[in-house]
């Protein structure tokens, strides 16, 4: 102990004696920690804090969760998880379901945390203390202001209207309870940081996975289209819900006066106002490419490349050198015959919704169809879905005898055995699968959208650098379309709409009235499909009970060896083998789905309630 008070007034001696030690040695600032004054007083360590903001959009959609499995698109392969929470409508404030801390959807409180966050940034940047060099102060100030409205958005289109906080709340404050603002007030707080934010940050410069003005743009056309949606016009809500019906404070989730079709108008011109200033990849197409060309251009727009990078408007992008949980997609929905997880397998009433290549609908009545049902479908079908037969990437070097081709096995086969006896073959992608009899797909898919197709790439322990879409090009297309369809104007919609087909190589819609805008929400179905759109489209458009409330349903495949045919070793090959396809609903133990009109927004926490004595809780949550 003396040895170290002697060496404690050494130095302190020698700062009187040595010129250029600092006065101030024993009151110095901790050296991994940056002050707020420091913060806002240095562009780049303010740009630093709003680029932590965009923390809160997590992985985007590419969690192992995916919200497809919420709705009619997919079903989750492993227990737990809180999703059955969700999809058998067991939802309740206590239990929300599917709300981890590290993912983005509902969570109430995560949400408000990164609001905050904007908060400080707005706040600071309102009376900046660095100059507005090159744009700068306005660019953050607009990149603030956009999050601050997504984070909103999120919030409004799960609970509806929500508490509005502007302003960073400190220490000491006389309350710290906010009642919910109504639907309206918060669609248009929403709108007016988005107006705000496109203003600022208009002929700005802006680098990949930050927001922009065709952003801010996009995200108004969406809030805009889902305000002016059935769910969120009061009158046509109640008529179509009773639990609706008998919600006193019916102006919390939809509008209470004005006009819809106002609505329907302004969610027109916020579409076509990214229609024009933005570009999309291969619009403008006259009529239908080849059916080839149709898959690999859907491909390319999922992947992001060769031209589908166009569709970008505002993504979450990843790279190798940052492995993170959003660049394992491959690892999460492959196949459990390459050694992966199967998570969101596609479920029959998905693949059965992919139209025929001429156009017409699918049916399992129609002997052709039904013999060979993953012939001659949609492209975006074969560039979606991985389903028996289809042409895969190389198995393991331990697995390749079983498989030389890399072909999708999902069923039950007849080989023939080295005695000459007909024995059963399990597909290498099933749950008796002889690689892995676990992590196996329930339904008899997989999903191949999102999922990089190099061979190159091993999924189960190689990240990929494919983004997730928050926004794109051909969402505001879709957003247009909805709302001309709306307003009558059918024949600016069709076109539009065909452009869409065009491009993977489908036939123009001819329908009218009813029949096209039925052609348009399965449009919308297949072409955003595992992007996050139909959770929301399907409640706002209150066809739920008609859709999410159907059991999720799965294709039981068998091949029998046709007559004198022998085969050791598998292959799919309608010549050798004939091919069953039985659809079946799921087990109800694995899951039961249930729609009840509750489920049309979250619930608020119960411990959100507690500690806000103002908030009102949803319908069937009281």
């Amino acid at each position: 102990m003396k040895r170290n008070i002697k060496h404690l007034v050494i130095m302190i001696s020698a700062c009187f004696t040595i010129a250029s030690c600092n006065g101030d040695f024993l009151n110095t600032e901790p050296l991994t920690e940056i002050s707020e004054s420091q913060v806002w007083s240095d562009p780049a360590l303010a740009e630093a804090f709003v680029t932590g903001i965009y923390q809160g959009l997590g992985n985007g959609g590419f969690n192992e969760e995916m919200l497809a499995s919420f709705t009619d698109e997919a079903i989750f392969t492993h227990p737990g998880r809180g999703i059955t929470t969700v999809t058998e409508a067991r939802v309740n404030p206590a239990d929300v379901g599917w709300n981890n801390t590290d993912r983005r959807t509902w969570n109430w409180q995560r949400l408000y945390s990164y609001i905050r966050r904007t908060n400080l940034a707005i706040d600071e940047l309102s009376e900046p203390q660095f100059p507005n060099d090159g744009g700068i102060v306005d660019r953050l100030m607009g990149e603030a202001l956009f999050m601050r409205a997504y984070y909103y958005h999120d919030l409004a289109r799960y609970f509806g209207g929500v508490p509005l906080v502007e302003r960073p709340y400190e220490l000491g404050e006389e309350s710290y309870t906010l009642p919910r603002a109504t639907y309206e007030e918060t669609i248009n707080f929403i709108i007016s940081d988005l107006d705000e934010a496109a203003s600022l940050l208009a002929g700005k410069s802006m680098v990949d996975g930050r927001t922009s003005e065709l952003a801010a743009l996009a995200l108004k056309s969406r809030v805009l289209l889902y305000a002016a949606s059935d769910l969120h016009d009061a009158p046509t809500a109640q008529a179509n819900s009773s639990l609706l019906a008998g919600y006193g404070d019916i102006g919390l989730l939809a509008y209470t006066s004005g006009n819809q079709t106002e609505r329907w108008q302004k969610a027109q011109a916020a579409a076509m106002e990214v229609i024009q200033k933005g570009s999309g990849n291969l619009y403008g197409l006259s009529e239908p490419v080849s059916h080839e060309e149709g898959i690999q251009n859907y491909i390319n727009n999922s992947l992001s490349r060769n031209g589908g990078e166009n569709e970008l408007i505002f993504a979450r992008y990843f790279i190798n050198m940052n492995q993170e949980d959003g660049g394992r997609q491959g690892l999460y929905n492959g196949p459990n015959g390459y050694n992966n997880w199967a998570g969101n397998t596609p479920v029959q009433l998905l693949v059965d919704d992919y139209e025929m290549m001429d156009g017409t609908e699918f049916d399992w009545s129609n002997p052709d169809h039904a013999s060979s049902p993953y012939e001659n479908r949609d492209a975006r079908f074969y560039a979606s879905i991985l389903y028996d037969g289809a042409q895969w990437k190389p198995r393991s070097t331990a697995n390749q005898p079983k498989d030389p081709l890399g072909q999708i096995q999902t069923g039950t086969y007849e080989v023939v055995d080295g005695s000459g006896d007909i024995v059963p073959h399990f597909g290498l992608d099933t749950r008796n699968s002889s690689i892995e009899d676990w992590n196996g797909s329930y339904t008899g898919y997989y999903v191949r959208k999102f999922i990089d197709p190099d061979p190159a790439i091993v999924d189960q322990n190689t990240w990929q650098e494919v983004p997730w879409p928050f926004l794109r090009y051909t969402e505001a297309v879709l957003n247009y379309v909805e709302a001309s369809l709306e307003l009558g104007q059918e024949d600016v919609a069709r076109d539009w709409l065909n452009q869409i087909r065009f491009r993977v190589g489908q036939p123009a819609i001819t329908e009218s009235g009813e029949a096209l805008m039925e052609r348009y929400r399965n449009e919308r179905r297949i072409e955003m499909a595992y992007e996050e759109q139909r959770f929301h489209d399907v409640r706002r458009w209150m066809v739920a009970e008609e859709t999410f409330g159907r059991q999720a349903n799965i294709v039981s495949i068998t091949g029998t060896l046709k007559p004198g045919e022998t085969l050791s070793t598998y292959r799919y090959d309608p010549e050798i083998y004939d091919y069953e396809y039985v659809v079946q609903p799921i087990d109800p133990g694995k899951e039961n789905r249930l729609w009840l009109d509750k489920m049309y927004f979250t619930p608020i926490h119960r411990d959100e309630m507690n500690r806000n004595s103002e908030l009102i809780q949803n319908p069937g949550f009281e």
